[in-house]
């Protein structure tokens, strides 16, 4: 009988509301990160600053996950974007490229009614947890 092993990833450098979700979850080599607000790991609030700021501090609190788990951006293969108003778009942008800067992950992008908190960004993230080998893919 083959098992599937199965990894809860907890770190106290990003928020997390206690016995309801877990900030990450491994299986086998794939993590799968929830979605992160833009709440200050210490005070459990929101950053002050609008989008920009928040989508900042959210892929802040990703990467303390990733890091806990022994990952980091580059291994993230695919992130969804969750957004209060789609004109935000370019302004998440501007800041998720200061995180992915090559070998992109996969990613979608809505603008739903309304999130936790009154947050205007949130982002979850899939990755791999280990060493990741680029090929080029020729089409």
């Amino acid at each position: 009988m083959s098992f599937t092993l199965r990894r809860v990833i907890s770190t106290p450098a990003a928020p997390v509301l206690k016995n309801v979700y877990s900030q990450a979850v491994v299986v086998d080599k794939t993590m799968y990160v929830s979605g992160q607000l833009g709440m200050d790991p210490v005070t459990g609030q929101l950053v002050p600053g609008g989008v920009k700021n928040e989508a900042k501090q959210a892929l802040i609190n990703m990467g303390e996950i990733l890091k806990a788990a022994g990952s980091d951006y580059n291994n993230v293969v695919k992130t969804t974007v969750l957004l209060a108003d789609i004109n935000d778009f370019n302004d998440v942008n501007e800041i998720y490229k200061q995180f992915f800067k090559n070998n992109y992950p996969a990613r979608a992008a809505y603008q739903v009614a309304a999130l936790p908190r009154g947050g205007r960004v949130e982002i979850e993230a899939v990755a791999v947890v280990g060493p990741i080998t680029e090929i080029s893919s020729a089409l």
